[in-house]
């Protein structure tokens, strides 16, 4: 028997309705309409400005946070601590105040027997040193100023004697070197009858000016 015919034209409903014979779209479900969002149905969030998430606000310090005996960046350790500073080292004050006296008194000592004379400022310039070096090292500890004003004081007197012995020497016609070392006690002796006003004046300003030396170090 033969199949009946459908009429021409008839209606069909190929995506969603009641099935219809012979139509491959039947029984499938109606898709759901578009949204605009190809990602799905994810709801929207603020946008923060950062794209890399939430990080911790900053403090400034790029150590914040950090656990104690955690490495600093790039492989180093803790950041370094600064010195303490230095304490006054009162024996190495007075070594360089000792120091200091003997050169600057043997200095003391050779411009006074070139020129054959005493001159205040020497001894003023042989106590300043002697006292700022003292200082500068030691502190303004009174120990180191009483250093300085003692040693300068013999610093005074030991350019006062080189520049008797360099006088000596010129009268004598013999080596400085002789006068030091074998006749000494001449030159104390030639300098007890020689000092004056001016070389004790001397040995007392090179004290006052080792103690302003002390003073404008520390």
């Amino acid at each position: 028997m033969s199949q009946p015919v459908q009429p021409p034209n008839q209606p069909q409903q190929p995506f969603g309705g009641q099935p219809v014979d012979g139509n491959p779209y039947t029984g499938r479900p109606t898709p759901a309409a578009p949204t605009g969002n190809p990602y799905g149905q994810q709801p929207p969030t603020a946008p923060t400005g950062n794209p890399y998430g939430q990080p911790p606000a900053s403090t400034g310090n790029p150590f914040a946070g950090r656990q104690p005996g955690q490495s600093a960046p790039f492989g180093g350790g803790a950041p370094f601590a600064p010195a303490p500073p230095a304490r006054d080292n009162i024996l190495l004050g007075v070594l360089v105040a000792l120091g200091a006296a003997v050169v600057a008194g043997i200095l003391y000592g050779v411009i006074a027997g070139s020129i054959e004379r005493e001159f205040g400022y020497a001894a003023v310039g042989v106590g300043f040193l002697v006292g700022f070096a003292s200082s500068k090292v030691g502190g303004s500890n009174p120990a180191v100023i009483g250093a300085a004003a003692v040693f300068s004081i013999g610093a005074v007197y030991l350019g006062q004697l080189v520049g008797i012995s360099m006088v000596l020497a010129d009268l004598a016609q013999i080596p400085f070197s002789e006068v030091i070392g074998d006749h000494f006690g001449t030159v104390t002796e030639a300098w007890s009858q020689k000092a004056g006003f001016m070389s004790y004046f001397s040995l007392a300003l090179g004290a006052i000016a080792a103690v302003g030396g002390a003073k404008k170090a520390g």
